[in-house]
């Protein structure tokens, strides 16, 4: 679903904030993408969803280029960053509705999959609500929501646990075991490694835009936890 190949992102023409980084994603995975602020996660989840142009490698998503058929990846993918960026004039509904819109998603799905969603989440009664009154945490949900419309083949989440509440956690980490249960694939970054060692069937840890180490979550890990292994590898 997701093939990253020599990937190198560079700022000002030197500094490599992802350094010749190879990596893919299959349908069924939920993959953990580990590293410090700074490592080149968000780098390298912003490349993959077509946000930031880069110095060298390839990014296939579906089998389609983000360079060459941005459109087409993007039609199969999903992104959440980690502070997401709404359109605070809208309601909730009214911002869901352009979502379902944008990715030609009928009303009767659109509207069943926003129930469904708005009520795990526990803000249907919020989403008449305007997005720039709402918390950080109910944003959130919204964008999460919004990110799920049209059944992505691809989600992409930068630290999609932080600022959600333990419910809401549960509740996304229920429809992330789902989604790749019904042939999608999820790739995302955290700082939670308690989470990603117990969510994850796939790893891969990033240190200085490099990549130390990838692959199944128990061959990574061997008899070490994810923690042991993190640490072991990132200070050095």
């Amino acid at each position: 679903m997701l093939e990253i190949t020599h990937l190198t992102k560079r700022y000002g023409g030197v500094t490599a904030a992802v350094d010749d980084l190879s990596l893919h994603v299959d349908k069924g995975d939920i993959f953990g993408f580990i590293g410090h602020n700074g490592a080149g996660k968000t780098t390298t989840l912003r490349c993959v969803a077509g946000i930031l142009d880069f110095s060298e490698g390839e990014i296939l998503i579906d089998g389609k280029s983000i360079k060459t058929d941005p459109i087409g990846c993007k039609q199969v993918l999903s992104y959440i960053p980690d502070n997401p960026d709404l359109y605070e004039h809208l309601t909730g509904i009214r911002y869901l509705d352009f979502l379902a819109d944008m990715y030609g998603v009928s009303s009767g799905e659109r509207n069943e999959r926003i129930t469904r969603f708005a009520g795990e989440f526990d803000i249907m009664s919020n989403l008449g609500d305007l997005i720039g009154s709402m918390s950080h945490g109910m944003k959130q949900k919204i964008a999460i929501i919004g990110a799920l419309i049209h059944q992505p083949k691809l989600l992409l989440l930068d630290e999609p646990f932080v600022g959600l509440d333990p419910k809401a956690a549960h509740t996304l980490k229920t429809i992330m075991e789902e989604m790749v249960h019904n042939g999608s694939a999820i790739f995302f970054s955290t700082h939670v490694l308690e989470v990603a060692e117990k969510l994850c069937n796939k790893v891969a840890i990033i240190k200085n835009g490099k990549l130390m180490v990838t692959g199944d979550m128990d061959a990574v890990r061997g008899d070490n936890s994810l923690e042991e292994l993190f640490l072991e590898l990132t200070d050095k």
